[in-house]
């Protein structure tokens, strides 16, 4: 296995050779055997343990165990401990995942802390399978086909191509100690129950299950290049613009699709949606209309889509006491007193002049309220602002970030959009405040 796996780092991981490496070891037979093949190959490699707290004094022997490995192999070694169960339980996690968690959140701070450049996990064959299997029982599309990355930003896995077999036979051949890890006998946690209960069928049913499933995989890979392809032909298309704050897409071009449940799943996944049938009933659905993730919303807006980053900020509201200067989250709004009313270049609407004597303090800043009303500058009457803001054609993103400048409970400014009537400067206005978002 050694001549195997030298030569699969030289074609695959060459970059392993001339770099700084981090070995995740738990102290069980996959990790202690990576280690012993890196040092085969005088790699430069650290050790970094996560003891779990999760099986009493076998985590702690676990810990004992590697320390001593370390020391065998003349190699550096970091140790951790974690009150795994605690913070599961605080941020609402599975065990299994509350692990992963800490355990990459703390390889993250000990490749910085000491100046190393890759993450080496011991993931195989026979863990390949078990991921696809568990993806394929829970619904998954192509991504949750193609397996576990060899490469992942950086962490690598050089054993994706060897079996649990291959690296037991090695362990043994070479008199290499590992540890037993009680919990992989139980087969409450699904990993478990697969590996137990249901490959070793299937590795019955076909003994080259493992080769057949490094085919399929690499087949896989090969679709999945295609299909970004294409979503990014879509995408070029369907954008209309895109910004920080939002994107919007063009409906009929999702119309013009076959099938286009497939690529909004494709598109709209990355941002947490899994009501992909939801978001396709959009495309026929009336104005307003919104589908939710956890992280994001798709708004129908007349012949767009708008995909926007849920915020969790608190409704905006200040109180204005004189001429100041206070931030409101579409920016500065300053108050100046001048002489006269300038013009304003290309009729920007972030700056208007209202007459001083009817301008009361204090003024208030915040959203639309139910009921809004005012009247617009130019006209006689008066307008309610859901009937302003259908004319101007806002979209209800637009609406819900739009701030209204107030006085004595009258609306003075739709901010960006609109002076209101009533306070606009005329002839008879001695002082003349100029209002201004900046």
């Amino acid at each position: 296995m050694l001549q195997e796996f030298k030569k699969h780092i030289n074609n695959q991981f060459s970059f392993l050779n001339d770099t700084k490496l981090l070995i995740a070891i738990s102290g069980g037979l996959d990790s202690v055997v990576l280690a012993h093949l890196c040092n085969a190959l005088h790699l430069d490699f650290t050790l970094a343990h996560c003891n779990f707290s999760l099986r009493a004094e076998e985590s702690n022997t676990d810990e004992l165990f590697v320390k001593q490995l370390a020391k065998e192999l003349e190699v550096n070694i970091f140790t951790t401990t974690f009150e795994t169960a605690a913070f599961a339980k605080t941020e609402k996690l599975s065990i299994q995942l509350a692990a992963r968690q800490l355990r990459y959140n703390w390889f993250k701070t000990v490749l910085k802390s000491e100046s190393l450049n890759v993450v080496l996990t011991a993931h195989h064959a026979d863990d390949n399978l078990e991921t696809l299997l568990i993806n394929l029982s829970r619904g998954t599309g192509i991504d949750g086909l193609t397996g576990i990355p060899p490469i992942n930003n950086n962490i690598a896995r050089p054993l994706l191509p060897f079996s649990r077999e291959q690296i037991k036979n090695y362990a043994l051949e070479h008199h290499i100690k590992w540890r037993e890890d009680s919990s992989n006998k139980s087969t409450k946690y699904l990993r478990n129950k697969l590996r137990h209960d249901v490959i070793p069928v299937l590795k019955q049913v076909n003994s080259n299950i493992l080769e057949n499933l490094t085919t399929t995989i690499s087949n896989l890979n090969d679709t999945k290049a295609i299909v970004a392809e294409s979503i990014k032909a879509v995408l070029k298309r369907a954008i209309i613009s895109k910004t920080e704050a939002q994107t919007i897409y063009r409906i009929s071009e999702f119309k013009k699709i076959d099938v286009p449940k497939a690529y909004i799943h494709e598109i709209f996944k990355v941002y947490g949606f899994t009501a992909f049938t939801d978001i396709e009933d959009l495309l026929e659905a009336q104005s307003g209309k919104v589908v939710f993730s956890k992280t994001h919303q798709i708004l129908k807006d007349r012949a767009t889509l708008i995909l926007t980053k849920i915020s969790d900020k608190k409704i905006f509201e200040a109180t204005i006491n004189n001429i100041q200067t206070i931030n409101t989250p579409l920016g500065k709004l300053t108050f100046e007193i001048v002489s006269e009313v300038t013009e304003l270049k290309n009729k920007q609407n972030h700056s208007v002049f209202v007459d001083a004597k009817l301008l009361k303090f204090p003024i208030i800043v915040n959203s639309k309220q139910e009921g809004d009303y005012f009247y617009p500058l130019g006209m006689t009457g008066k307008k309610k602002l859901s009937k302003y803001f259908k004319d101007e054609k806002l979209s209800l993103i637009a609406k819900e970030n739009t701030l209204i400048l107030r006085s004595c409970n009258q609306i003075v400014w739709i901010i960006n959009y609109r002076l209101d009537n009533r306070f606009k400067v005329t002839k008879n206005t001695k002082s003349i405040i100029k209002i201004t978002l900046v």
